[in-house]
């Protein structure tokens, strides 16, 4: 089985107060690719990934890690 991608985008747009739409526009994707990526339907690319660190002024991995890892745990999954 492929590993698997989580995130905690759904959590930091929130405490920004940010719709999907507005954090679409912000990182020039559609509302419908923030949705998928806050559901896990969707991985996004490497330099997806990288703008939504950046946005959020934070480092890859405080958003994006792999299932089964020891961040895994972590109460905001």
């Amino acid at each position: 089985m492929p590993d698997r991608v989580k995130n905690k985008l759904r959590l930091l747009r929130n405490m920004y107060e940010l719709t999907q739409e507005q954090l679409g526009e912000a990182l020039g994707v559609t509302r419908h690719t923030i949705m998928a990526i806050e559901n896990r339907k969707y991985e996004p690319s490497i330099a997806l990934a990288l703008k939504i660190a950046s946005y959020f002024k934070l480092p890859l991995e405080e958003i994006f890690w792999l299932a089964g890892s020891e961040k895994d745990g972590d109460t905001y999954v």
